[in-house]
């Protein structure tokens, strides 16, 4: 690997060539489609791909050449696709194994210590995201503001429809599916070495770690660019909406 790919940009900001994918949850709000496999297997209709292949070849385009896969729910299935992959996927995929739940934070915690790389940065995501944006933006994010940790915000539409109305009390509109009011953590990461070092064992890192950066303000939050597209696949109407999403984009 050349010193240029290590630092993936030319303005002497380096960008991880290294990355966590979480992929262990058992998915139970996305049955049936997670009876026969992790949620990470799923596939959005019309595209033959699952959200795990997607992930990879968006990482791989960012400059991404090693992922650690952390594999518990139907491991095999997932590891079963890779191999069949094998030689032909865009970047250096290993897997791990929970043999027993470790929670989030333990579950980045056990998969950080295969990474390939321990003293650089590297990038961590969430098995059932579908987003598009620069992570090397993001890193750069993170490495201007020495933070411990980033973490991609996304201000999501909302499920519902809102009203406005004016002083007097009065409707005065409806606005469909407006953006959220508030930033929500959007399952992409960013982390500093030393951060390793700083997840629980066992136990959310979201309910731990986290807090203790705020109060210490060595938490970052990376504001998603405008016009990137995030969504979180949680349930089959985001299946359903994220095939409809994509296929507007491709007319």
């Amino acid at each position: 690997m050349t010193e240029e790919q290590r630092a993936g940009r030319g303005d002497g900001h380096p960008s991880p060539t290294q990355a966590v994918v979480l992929a262990g949850g058992q998915g139970a709000r996305l049955r049936p489609y997670t009876d026969d496999r992790p949620k990470p297997m799923v596939e959005i209709p019309g595209t033959g791909t699952p959200i795990i292949g997607h992930q990879l070849a968006w990482m791989a385009a960012e400059g991404v050449t090693d992922a650690v896969v952390s594999c518990g729910h139907l491991a095999r299935v997932l590891q079963d696709w890779l191999a069949s992959r094998a030689g032909r996927l865009p970047l250096r995929v290993t897997t791990v194994v929970e043999e027993e739940p470790l929670g989030r934070g333990g579950g980045l915690r056990y998969a950080a210590a295969s990474l390939p790389e321990p003293d650089r940065p590297w990038y961590a995501m969430n098995g059932d995201i579908w987003t598009r944006f620069s992570l090397r933006e993001m890193a750069a994010f993170h490495e201007e503001r020495d933070a411990l940790a980033t973490l991609a915000l996304s201000r999501p539409r909302m499920p519902w429809g809102a009203v406005e109305t004016n002083e007097f009390g009065r409707i005065v509109d409806f606005v469909e599916a407006p953006p959220s009011p508030y930033l929500i953590n959007a399952g992409v990461y960013v982390f500093a070495p030393a951060f390793t070092g700083l997840l629980p064992e066992r136990g959310d890192h979201e309910r731990t770690t986290f807090p203790r950066l705020a109060r210490e303000r060595r938490l970052a939050g990376f504001p998603l660019p405008q016009g990137a597209y995030w969504r979180a696949i949680d349930t089959a109407k985001d299946l359903d909406e994220a095939a409809e999403e994509l296929a507007a984009a491709r007319s």
